[in-house]
């Protein structure tokens, strides 16, 4: 069983929006935000893609990751991941394998079947609505177009042929974690807003693992909400930034990084309030001593290989500060 201390840590990034601030200004937030993590020993910088949300700048996947790259030297970047059914291969692999010819051996591209927007946006990015049904095929034409050389393909991936860019599967569900253990691919589990699944998820991957050329163990990755601060009650304070945005997501409003506020009393109703915690059931909040213990509890009981931690915190201080806490954990 590893120790906490082995276990890598890395962050999961939506370029949330303050209402106060521009694009401009939250990006060059995250980039603050990507260089405090590389000082600090972070393995991996990952965005999210998610279409039509205001309050949340990460749509432009592939160009945000570009961004961070150049601007760091050796930390991990990727997507966290691509949404699949939004783009042909072909343009994910010419994209991923640009980025990985720029910045060699530092570029991951994790993978998602869901459309990471509403219907309607969806019809917008793609007209086809059966492309998640043909998810596992188009993982393989990645596969294939991030591959060796092939003479007898006619379409390639130039660049992107022998980059051999990592491939990652991610899910919230049982269908991912089954076809990364077919395909032999490591695996992210959402735990950052799905944990219903996730120890069912966990086991029929590791129970159906197949080594590939790509891995020849099991390896998971775990996302999970953070909130650290110097206290627990400093922490419970700022973990209202995203109970708020959370709030807001299920009323189908703006998700905008409000405040933390003293109480959330009042503001939603008893079903809301329980849709919240729920969604939020797997957050790591709190002080030093009690994240560390909360880790590694899951450590222990689930086995996992990394941490992945999304931040939603109002103050970009007190954001970068919860760097520092986990670090020092290591």
């Amino acid at each position: 069983m590893s120790s906490l201390s082995s276990i890598p840590f890395s962050l999961l990034e939506l370029a949330p929006m303050r209402p106060d601030s521009s694009v401009g200004e939250t990006l060059k937030n995250s980039l603050e935000y990507a260089q405090a993590a590389e000082k600090l020993g972070f393995n991996r910088f990952w965005f999210a893609e998610h279409h039509n949300m205001e309050g949340i700048a990460s749509s432009a996947t592939s160009v945000l990751i570009g961004y961070i790259a150049a601007n760091t030297q050796h930390i991990r970047v990727g997507a966290g991941g691509i949404m699949l059914p939004n783009h042909p291969p072909l343009v994910v692999a010419e994209q991923f394998g640009t980025l990985e010819s720029l910045y060699p051996n530092r570029i991951d591209l994790g993978l998602g079947r869901a459309p990471g927007s509403d219907p309607t946006t969806s019809r917008a990015l793609n007209r086809d609505e059966r492309r998640a049904d043909r998810f596992p095929d188009e993982v393989a034409q990645l596969q294939n177009y991030l591959g060796p050389y092939n003479k007898k393909r006619a379409v390639r991936a130039i660049p992107g042929e022998n980059t051999n860019v990592p491939i990652w599967l991610l899910g919230s569900s049982l269908f991912s974690a089954q076809l990364a253990a077919q395909r032999g691919l490591p695996y992210v589990f959402a735990g950052h807003f799905a944990p219903r699944f996730l120890h069912e998820a966990l086991t029929i991957y590791r129970d159906q693992f197949q080594p590939s050329e790509a891995l020849d163990k099991p390896y998971v990755m775990l996302a999970l909400p953070l909130v650290a601060a110097d206290t627990d009650e400093e922490a419970k304070f700022l973990s209202t930034t995203s109970k708020q945005r959370i709030l807001a997501l299920i009323r189908g409003e703006a998700l905008w990084l409000q405040p933390p506020i003293d109480s959330m009393e009042g503001l939603w109703s008893e079903q809301e309030e329980a849709y919240v915690d729920n969604f939020l059931s797997l957050s790591i909040m709190g002080s030093p001593t009690t994240i560390q213990h909360r880790l590694e509890m899951l450590v222990k009981q689930l086995g996992v290989d990394e941490f992945i931690f999304t931040n939603d915190v109002y103050d970009q201080d007190k954001r970068c500060h919860a760097l520092e806490i986990l670090s020092k954990l290591k």
